[in-house]
């Protein structure tokens, strides 16, 4: 198994037992794919859900560049509601995971 199908192993887990969400691989596979060489970064590889300036680039390179998506507050809630469901206490967020929740949150799998 290589080193992306384990990481993809390890964020399906997280999905279901940290999130209570059934991943859908073939679009959990697309985004961890999408995400490129930052899944094996232990900085990168994760986002800090407390860190406004990580939480603005998620926003603005993600949702607004990847995922063609207008800036507002919405996306700031999204945002908030990802958090929330993968648990603010939880130091790990997986910038995969997250970023999985936001697509499916905002109903854009076709970016993918």
């Amino acid at each position: 198994m290589s080193k992306r199908d384990e990481l993809i192993v390890k964020y399906a887990a997280d999905l279901k037992d940290k999130c209570g969400v059934n991943p859908d691989m073939d679009l959990l596979t697309k985004v961890t794919i999408g995400c490129g060489p930052s899944i094996y970064n232990a900085d990168a590889a994760t986002v800090s859900g407390s860190d406004e300036s990580e939480l603005a680039t998620v926003k603005n390179n993600f949702l607004i560049k990847k995922l063609g998506l207008k800036d507002g507050t919405d996306l700031d809630k999204g945002i908030d509601k990802v958090m929330d469901t993968y648990g603010r206490s939880n130091r790990n967020k997986y910038r995969a995971v997250v970023y999985y929740l936001l697509t499916k949150h905002f109903g854009k799998e076709s970016a993918y």
